[in-house]
């Protein structure tokens, strides 16, 4: 107000026309009145613009509502607080002068406010209905295990050591007032992504960036993914970076080395695809663009995956230009174009090795004397296990003998790999001989050298030998369990064929260490395949019961093993045993291992085995083995149950495998005692008085049944033909009310002769049952049911009783409810 005031009252400015007329003669320029007016009215606006602007800055800006309502709390706080400063000086002055003591209560409240609060206050109790602790518990239940989200604002920090005083004070998290460090607001925020699977588009993961309170600098983006790659979470690190760089205000500071931490973390957790994701994002930005710390990243990621074709596609990339299209390419000439050294050269013989490619080996020497670079003990090592894994085990010694020419000195794993190529030579004093020379030289071994000669020597029989190199693995870095190289032993010894030496093992090593649940596999196994069941099932029952020091849990190859063992061993009733506690335990047979053990127990009486096994693979979603299909028919015919047999086998023929003719012939005649002529001709009659589809098995079945029950004309179908030349079966013709379809029609041609089997092609049967028509006429395909109604077909039909006997032997034997 005052500064207004102060201009408002300043005399009224007035150029001066003497000063401009002496300016324009000194200038030169006659000073004509149209100059002099001019001049003066830029001179009165200048004056004005000048004067505006010192009102501005003298005049304070206006207030807002906000700030207004702020200055009236604070003058009604300092007047509250001057008045209840003179009452207490008040009060206390009345106390020191009367004997009545001090004042009780708050005079200055009300005494209606009193009383509301003497209603308010009464506790009364509740009258409506009981409250259940089931669902209070249910309700916990969900807010501790599915609603932790919820609560993530009432997390509290721990600063390292119990005693602190963060431990001390349990600071709740408060990302508006965060006074911890960017150390600790990091690791909690690693500690919160860890604990859950977040992605980019997940908001989630938003809300815990943001009240993390962090900037996302560089420096602080690599300590997160580096938190993150250390414990394990690659999935939650791409989705930070993603996060944090998808962000307007962040898009143009995107950092190499962050993404080149990433490609780390990628390849420490063995992840090539999303790796190669990454550098390729990082190929089409300038600003990230690849390195040679990058190359030698996704190399080594690319080398150790085994993906030779993509990591020759990245040395091709980084002798070439980048593309134009580029985003942020400030500078035309910018040319980052980079050679292979021998980090990179060795990851593409660490490729070769799982490819076998030992011809790359020569190429990669080749390229490494153009670039003028000396393999170093790595590329010979390297090399040499590319032959080893080849087989070529003389270049192995050839490369053995050129490094030490070059000089360069063996590593440990070097001797490892010797060592290897000694053993499948068969020369095991020549293996032990090298390890001798690698201890002479001063090298320090590694426990996979030990580790490797006591496998060599344990496949040829000398165990004992072995045991004195597992002696010298004890002490050294990086060594297996004990238990670990005890089981490799087991499993050397039984590929050698010396089954002795895997038992004695097996004792020796329970006196040092206790077995795990592998070694237990690996000697039921063993007992297994050499007729010792009964040491087999005494392990098995041991490992079930208390005498072992530490409780083992079978596991799903525990009980493949043992039920194998007691097929061998025509154990019949402990295999159903363990097959029914390995149902309990919530495992399943392998379809693919254990379909013909089934078979074998289902001909000695363990049928509903089998039909439990059917179902079962029913309900896991899968395809039923052929074999079991095959015994079930077999089975319904031996007991003249031709209706089942009929719907087994037009179920059968749905699936996606076929039953040839000499399947079905190969299983009547192994199986005549059981499935005599007679009963061969009423399964056909079965065949031809039922609505079956003329798929390859069911045609295949007949054709066998006919040549089974040979020329008589008695056994087949009333309406079926039989073609004297060809020695088949035409198919029984059906027709409806409104006439016949497609193959009715090829049925009727083919039986009045219209239509002969050259006039159909080379595949006439298929044409003749209507199979391989023309896939572009509709009529014509035979419209086959996709595999999930197959499947919840086959369910129905099994829930309905038509797939299991009629016999005792059923599921229920197995008393699994």
């Amino acid at each position: 107000m005052e500064a207004s005031t102060a201009l408002s009252s300043t005399p009224q400015f007035e150029p001066d026309i003497e000063a401009i007329k002496l300016r324009l003669i000194k200038h030169g320029v006659y000073p004509t009145p149209k100059i002099i007016r001019a001049l003066r009215k830029k001179q009165l606006l200048k004056h004005k613009r000048k004067h505006t602007k010192m009102a501005q800055t003298l005049q304070p800006p206006p207030l807002t509502p906000s700030q207004k309502r702020a200055l009236a709390e604070d003058s009604h706080f300092l007047a509250v607080k001057r008045e209840y400063r003179d009452f207490s000086k008040d009060v206390k002055a009345e106390a020191r002068s009367s004997s009545s003591g001090l004042l009780v209560g708050r005079p200055w409240e009300m005494i209606e406010k009193v009383k509301l609060k003497e209603i308010a206050g009464d506790s009364k109790e509740f009258n409506g209905d009981k409250l259940k602790m089931e669902n209070l518990r249910e309700l916990k239940e969900i807010f501790e295990d599915g609603l932790k989200w919820v609560l993530d604002n009432d997390i509290e920090i721990e600063e390292e050591g119990d005693d602190s005083l963060w431990s001390q004070n349990r600071r709740l998290w408060d990302p508006t007032k965060r006074r911890c460090s960017d150390k600790q607001a990091i690791r909690f925020l690693v500690d919160r992504l860890s604990s859950r699977t977040v992605t980019v588009k997940d908001w989630k993961l938003a809300k815990i960036m943001k009240q993390s309170g962090l900037q996302f600098s560089e420096g602080q983006l690599m300590k997160i993914v580096e938190g993150l790659g250390d414990k394990g979470k690659p999935e939650q690190a791409m989705a930070v970076v993603e996060w944090v760089y998808n962000d307007k205000e962040r898009r143009d500071c995107r950092s190499r080395f962050v993404y080149t931490k990433l490609l780390s973390v990628l390849k420490k957790e063995r992840r090539p695809k999303e790796a190669l994701i990454i550098y390729n994002l990082m190929r089409e930005d300038c600003s990230i663009y690849p390195d040679m710390a990058a190359y030698h990243t996704i190399a080594v990621t690319l080398g150790q995956a085994g993906m030779l074709k993509e990591l020759l596609k990245i040395i091709e990339c980084m002798r070439l230009k980048p593309s134009k299209k580029i985003y942020n390419r400030y500078n035309k000439n910018w040319d980052p174009i980079l050679e292979p050294d021998l980090v990179i050269y060795n990851a593409v013989l660490n490729a070769c090795i799982p490819n076998k490619q030992w011809k790359g080996v020569s190429w990669v020497f080749q390229q490494m004397r153009k670039s003028g670079l000396t393999p170093n003990a790595a590329a010979y090592g390297l090399a040499m296990e590319v032959m080893l894994n080849s087989g070529k085990y003389d270049l192995v010694h050839e490369l053995f003998r050129k490094m030490n020419r070059r000089g360069e000195s063996p590593k440990a794993l070097t001797y490892k790999v010797l060592v290897g190529a000694f053993w499948k030579e068969g020369k095991v004093n020549e293996a032990v001989k090298a390890v001798r020379d690698m201890e002479q030289r001063g090298v320090v071994g590694n426990a996979s050298v030990y580790y490797e000669l006591a496998r060599c020597l344990c496949n040829h029989g000398r165990w004992r030998d072995a045991l004195l190199e597992v002696n010298k693995v004890k002490g050294l870095r990086y060594s297996r369990p004990l238990e670990v190289t005890f089981t490799g032993m087991i499993m050397s010894a039984r590929d050698g064929g010396h089954l002795s030496d895997c038992i004695s093992i097996f004792e020796y090593m329970k006196a040092y260490c206790v077995p795990n649940i592998g070694t237990i596999n690996i000697m039921l196994k063993v007992y297994g395949q050499n007729d010792l069941f009964s040491k087999a099932k005494e392990l098995f029952e041991e490992i079930k019961g208390s005498k072992n020091e530490i409780s083992l849990v079978p596991d799903e190859f525990t009980y493949s093993a043992m039920i194998e063992a007691s097929a061998s061993a025509l154990q019949w009733e402990y295999f159903e045993l363990v097959y029914r506690e390995m149902v309990l335990s919530g495992y399943q047979l392998v379809q693919s291992k254990h379909a013909l053990l089934l078979v074998e127990a289902s001909r000695v009486g363990k049928g509903h085995l089998l039909e439990h096994a059917f179902d079962a693979a029913l309900e896991a979603g899968e395809i039923p083995h052929h074999l079991l299909f095959i015994e079930m028919v077999f089975q319904a015919t031996a007991q003249q149950n031709y209706e089942r047999a009929v719907i087994l086998v037009n179920t059968m023929s749905y699936a996606p495998f076929q039953i040839s003719e000499r399947q079905w012939e190969d299983l009547f005649l192994k199986n005549r005692d059981k499935i005599t002529r007679e009963s061969l001709k009423k399964l056909l009659d079965a065949l031809g008085n039922s609505d079956v589809t003329s798929e390859p098995t069911i045609v295949n079945l007949s054709r066998t049944l006919l040549s089974q029950c040979g020329s008589d004309r008695s056994c087949l179908p009333e309406d079926s033909v039989v073609d004297e030349t060809e020695n088949t079966i035409v198919e029984h013709c059906s027709f409806d009310e409104e006439g016949s379809n497609d193959t009715d029609e090829v049925c009727r041609l083919r039986r009045e002769g219209l239509v002969s089997s050259e006039e159909m092609g080379a595949d006439g049967y298929e044409i003749e049952y209507g199979i391989g028509l023309n896939e572009d006429d509709d009529s014509c395909t035979s419209k086959l049911p996709s595999a999930n109604e197959i499947l919840s077909s086959w369910k129905e039909s099994r829930n309905s009783g038509i797939f299991r006997n009629s016999s005792n032997n059923k599921v229920d034997h197995l008393s699994l409810n």
